[in-house]
């Protein structure tokens, strides 16, 4: 049932248009602003991993949003590549890490929260993926762990918001807030204002810079993540592999990732030279088998970082009508289901699927 609600999405990344897809579910009319192309910033650019990276070292906060995401994906994606034509490919790896003084922590982490994770010698981690050169004493495996295409992804959720009549508009970036008797009631553009009853700002990295006029703003900045894309023959590399913050990803179709980065550069989205040679020494010296495998693309993303990964999802303490979602980190794609249900939930007043406390727009977060 269509309402006469009108709420503005600031931000046509993952987050935006899954909290679009979700406030339009629910019958509200819903206009996403892009400043740019809708999903060409760091939810393009991203590996699409359905896990946090080691997720034992984030904050229950983190595991909560994760888990509830996880359990609801596969259908996600599925529903998406039936009503769009665009398959998501959703594809269970499995994910093996390497972090040998963390086995204790992590199998605690993993009982506590009843995630299957096991531990695994040299030997069956070599089984597991063949091409790793040095496989550990003790490995850690997590078998249930999926992956996603991003770019396909995205595509799937732009067709699926216009299929429920959301308005999207690119090259729209916003300049500011527009206030009527303290309440959030629309926003600037350099295309003129857009009036609306609520607000929520989605825009990634550039959510903290939008809202810095503002008492408290969001600690949201741009963390920089530089990635390579290779082609190979289907089956080259199995499984995604995790190790000092790097990680490799096999797609259905040969294509492997490997990355990323992490440099605290401001808005700088270039490509350097020194990384793209340190992630191909470290590539080839993990998987021997990725030295004859052709280069196709070097790219990079920047990420909503926030402090301690905990992303901001909840109502402005003064201001009424303006909502944020932000500050997902490296784990948009993973905790962005559970993130944009839990922002439509909080807009439109219903009870939540989760605790919002701990990413209230002043909570402590770390």
């Amino acid at each position: 049932m269509k309402s006469d609600r009108h709420i503005l999405v600031i931000g046509g990344g993952a987050i935006g248009l899954l909290t679009a897809r979700e406030l339009a579910s629910a019958g509200a009319q819903v206009t996403v602003l892009e400043r740019g192309q809708p999903g060409r910033e760091s939810s393009w650019a991203g590996g699409g991993i359905v896990s946090p990276l080691f997720p034992w070292r984030y904050l229950d906060s983190i595991t909560a949003l994760a888990s509830w995401s996880q359990a609801r994906y596969p259908e996600v994606c599925a529903q998406l590549a039936r009503d769009t034509g665009i398959d998501p490919e959703f594809t269970v790896n499995g994910m093996l890490m390497v972090a040998e003084d963390e086995v204790d922590t992590a199998l605690n982490w993993a009982a506590r929260h009843q995630r299957r994770l096991e531990t695994v010698d040299a030997t069956t981690f070599r089984e597991l993926e063949p091409a790793a050169a040095h496989p550990p004493g003790t490995g850690l495996w997590m078998p249930e762990i999926g992956q996603l295409r991003n770019p396909r992804l995205l595509a799937a959720l732009l067709a699926d918001v216009q299929a429920r009549g959301v308005t999207l508009r690119s090259e729209t970036p916003v300049s500011g807030l527009r206030m009527r008797n303290g309440v959030c009631r629309g926003v600037t553009t350099p295309q003129g204002h857009v009036e609306a009853d609520q607000v929520i700002v989605c825009a990634g990295a550039w959510s903290g810079e939008l809202l810095s006029d503002l008492p408290t703003p969001p600690a949201v900045r741009p963390v920089r993540g530089q990635m390579l894309l290779f082609q190979t023959p289907p089956g080259t590399i199995s499984r995604i592999v995790l190790e000092d913050q790097r990680y490799i990803i096999p797609r259905r179709d040969g294509h492997v990732l490997f990355g990323s980065s992490m440099e605290e550069v401001g808005f700088d989205k270039s490509t350097t030279e020194a990384m793209r040679e340190e992630l191909l020494a470290l590539v080839h010296a993990r998987f021997p088998v990725m030295r004859e495998a052709p280069l196709v693309k070097h790219w990079a993303g920047l990420r909503p970082g926030s402090p301690a990964g905990v992303p901001y999802i909840a109502a402005h303490p003064e201001i009424p009508g303006l909502y944020v979602n932000a500050g997902q980190f490296r784990n948009g794609i993973v905790i962005g289901l559970a993130s944009a249900r839990l922002a439509a939930d909080l807009v439109l007043e219903r009870p939540p699927i989760l605790n919002p406390t701990p990413y209230g727009w002043n909570a402590p977060r770390g």
